[in-house]
């Protein structure tokens, strides 16, 4: 069983146990989190919402914090003196799909 969620404007596909590396979430480890934003539920049939599946819910838990590699991004034109170096790192928060519930 595995549905389709959407959470913080982007899509993932959760199945129960797995790992999903969202955009980072003002919770503390351990604590749980409930996305009531599920887009499909596929388990003996399957399910799809328009757009949500009404009573569908996946139940996470928020495992730890994380930073992306590191991005570099480097501006330059040529022959005129002008060059801009900024670094970037993704904060994004792993949490763990504990249960999918289906409407």
């Amino acid at each position: 069983m595995y549905a389709l969620m959407e959470f913080k404007g982007k899509q993932y596909k959760a199945e129960k146990g797995a790992l999903l590396q969202v955009d980072r979430i003002d919770a503390e480890p351990g604590s749980a989190v409930d996305i009531d934003s599920v887009l499909l539920v596929s388990g003996d049939t399957v399910t799809v919402g328009a757009p949500y599946v009404k009573g569908a819910k996946v139940k996470a838990v928020v495992e730890s914090h994380k930073k992306a590699a590191k991005i570099i991004v480097f501006k330059y034109k040529p022959k005129k003196d002008y060059r801009r170096k900024q670094g970037h790192r993704q904060q994004y928060s792993v949490i763990k799909v504990q249960d999918i519930i289906g409407a």
